[in-house]
Protein backbone atom coordinates (compact mmCIF):
# COMPACT_ATOMS: atom_id res chain seq x y z
CA UNK A 1 0.00 0.00 0.00
CA UNK A 2 1.59 3.43 -1.03
CA UNK A 3 0.84 6.06 1.84
CA UNK A 4 0.62 10.19 0.96
CA UNK A 5 2.50 12.32 2.80
CA UNK A 6 -0.40 13.41 4.92
CA UNK A 7 -1.15 9.71 5.62
CA UNK A 8 2.51 9.03 6.44
CA UNK A 9 2.42 12.29 8.81
CA UNK A 10 -0.84 11.14 10.77
CA UNK A 11 0.30 7.79 11.60
CA UNK A 12 3.17 9.07 12.16
CA UNK A 13 1.60 11.34 14.99
CA UNK A 14 -0.24 7.99 15.97
CA UNK A 15 2.79 6.07 16.47
CA UNK A 16 4.69 8.09 19.10
CA UNK A 17 2.20 7.55 21.71
CA UNK A 18 2.97 3.61 21.40
CA UNK A 19 5.62 1.95 23.00
CA UNK A 20 7.36 -0.93 20.84
CA UNK A 21 6.01 -4.54 20.88
CA UNK A 22 8.45 -6.49 18.49
CA UNK A 23 12.06 -6.11 19.19
CA UNK A 24 14.99 -7.42 16.69
CA UNK A 25 18.07 -8.69 18.80
CA UNK A 26 21.42 -9.13 17.59
CA UNK A 27 20.06 -11.69 15.31
CA UNK A 28 18.48 -9.29 13.23
CA UNK A 29 16.19 -10.73 10.76
CA UNK A 30 14.99 -14.35 11.57
CA UNK A 31 11.22 -16.07 10.58
CA UNK A 32 10.49 -15.15 14.18
CA UNK A 33 10.87 -11.77 13.91
CA UNK A 34 8.39 -11.71 11.00
CA UNK A 35 6.10 -14.15 12.48
CA UNK A 36 5.62 -11.51 15.62
CA UNK A 37 4.95 -8.66 13.42
CA UNK A 38 2.93 -10.41 11.34
CA UNK A 39 0.48 -11.26 14.61
CA UNK A 40 1.20 -7.60 15.50
CA UNK A 41 0.05 -6.00 12.61
CA UNK A 42 -2.94 -8.37 12.23
CA UNK A 43 -3.92 -7.15 15.50
CA UNK A 44 -3.02 -3.58 16.29
CA UNK A 45 -2.39 -2.40 12.26
CA UNK A 46 0.11 0.13 13.38
CA UNK A 47 3.26 -1.47 15.42
CA UNK A 48 6.49 0.18 16.37
CA UNK A 49 9.86 -2.41 16.62
CA UNK A 50 12.50 -1.57 18.26
CA UNK A 51 16.02 -2.85 16.90
CA UNK A 52 19.13 -4.09 18.99
CA UNK A 53 22.15 -4.34 16.35
CA UNK A 54 23.74 -1.60 14.60
CA UNK A 55 22.41 0.96 13.07
CA UNK A 56 23.40 1.15 9.58
CA UNK A 57 21.47 -2.74 9.54
CA UNK A 58 18.08 -0.81 10.74
CA UNK A 59 16.73 0.47 7.10
CA UNK A 60 18.03 -3.35 5.77
CA UNK A 61 15.85 -5.12 8.25
CA UNK A 62 13.46 -2.87 8.25
CA UNK A 63 13.04 -3.36 4.29
CA UNK A 64 13.00 -7.06 4.66
CA UNK A 65 10.11 -6.84 7.22
CA UNK A 66 8.06 -5.13 5.35
CA UNK A 67 8.38 -7.47 2.49
CA UNK A 68 7.50 -10.12 4.54
CA UNK A 69 5.29 -9.15 6.27
CA UNK A 70 2.96 -7.08 2.97
CA UNK A 71 3.32 -3.67 5.52
CA UNK A 72 3.90 -0.50 4.98
CA UNK A 73 6.97 1.37 6.47
CA UNK A 74 6.12 4.57 7.61
CA UNK A 75 9.41 5.66 9.19
CA UNK A 76 12.83 5.08 10.73
CA UNK A 77 13.83 6.84 13.73
CA UNK A 78 16.95 5.81 15.20
CA UNK A 79 16.51 2.36 16.23
CA UNK A 80 12.86 2.44 15.95
CA UNK A 81 10.90 1.58 12.89
CA UNK A 82 6.74 1.90 12.76
CA UNK A 83 5.13 -0.50 10.04
CA UNK A 84 1.30 -0.17 8.78
CA UNK A 85 -0.75 -2.89 7.41
CA UNK A 86 -4.36 -1.77 7.23
CA UNK A 87 -7.45 -4.39 8.10
CA UNK A 88 -8.88 -6.06 5.57
CA UNK A 89 -12.43 -5.84 6.75
CA UNK A 90 -13.33 -2.18 6.85
CA UNK A 91 -15.78 -2.41 10.03
CA UNK A 92 -12.35 -4.14 11.99
CA UNK A 93 -10.08 -0.85 11.25
CA UNK A 94 -8.70 1.34 13.71
CA UNK A 95 -7.29 3.29 11.29
CA UNK A 96 -8.82 5.02 8.85
CA UNK A 97 -6.59 5.94 5.99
Amino acid sequence: MELKSYQRAFLRSQAQQLNPIVYVGKEGFTPQVAAQLDAALTCHELVKVRFANKKSEVEEISRKLETSTSSTLVAITGFTSVFFRQDSKSEDRIYRI
